[in-house]
């Protein structure tokens, strides 16, 4: 079994409810294999967690950024808590370490890694609230999420493609890109999505992610090079 104490030690936390701690890095697949192991998964956490997340970026954002439009906090806190960043900051964070998975799961890397390691930091956000509150929540995102706004700014990555394309394509043909899930596959704890673009009749592009966003997204990249508005 993994020594939690050495993650709490790295981040200056300590649970009083270790399992709370534990579950939080429990993936679906990992029961299957140990049914016996008497902790959930940590799906309901994730579920908990990406709701504080939302509430003390905003939160921050809105009281740290008196000029700035709704429009613009929205972009920032979207490049904020979306997968990508998750992922990066739970590695940065070493919590791939201390992932439970299935012996299967476990040999998977690449994005399938990258959205389990961002599930995670939501279900750990969730955890920390149940057992500490709201307090160490903000103290944990300032410390290792909200550090990365001058990053975020500097390089721009809160111009997402989906924004940029339906910018172009307003601009240049008058129309507002459509999104449609064509395709599904995979077990439901990895549910792969190809997700096709279209501007009114004419499909432009098709992404494929592991989750609906992140395949509109790649679509959305895909269709700006094909129309060559990027």
């Amino acid at each position: 079994m993994k020594d939690f104490s050495l993650l709490e030690k790295k981040l200056n936390v300590s649970f009083k409810n270790k399992d709370l701690l534990q579950q939080a890095f429990i993936h679906r697949s990992y029961l299957n294999e140990n049914p016996q192991l008497g902790l959930e998964q940590n799906e309901r956490l994730e579920f908990l967690g990406d709701a504080v997340l939302e509430l003390v970026v905003t939160e921050h954002l809105y009281k740290d950024n008196p000029d700035k439009t709704e429009g613009e906090l929205t972009n920032w806190r979207a490049a904020l808590v979306n997968a990508k960043m998750l992922s990066q900051v739970s590695d940065e964070l070493g919590f791939n370490d201390f992932l439970l998975l299935s012996k299967g799961e476990s040999r998977e890397l690449g994005k399938a890694r990258q959205y389990i390691l961002a599930n995670t930091f939501e279900s750990f956000v969730g955890a920390l609230y149940l057992d500490s509150g709201h307090k160490s929540c903000d103290t944990f995102i300032k410390d290792y999420l909200l550090s990365k706004l001058s990053e975020v700014i500097q390089k721009k990555l809160y111009q997402d493609a989906k924004s940029q394309f339906q910018e172009q394509a307003q601009e240049k043909v008058g129309i507002t890109p459509m999104y449609r899930v064509i395709r599904e596959s995979g077990p439901d704890h990895k549910k792969k999505f190809i997700v096709a673009v279209f501007l009114e009749e004419e499909q432009v592009a098709d992404g494929e992610g592991y989750s609906k966003q992140e395949a509109e997204e790649e679509a959305a990249k895909k269709a700006l090079m094909i129309k060559h508005w990027n």
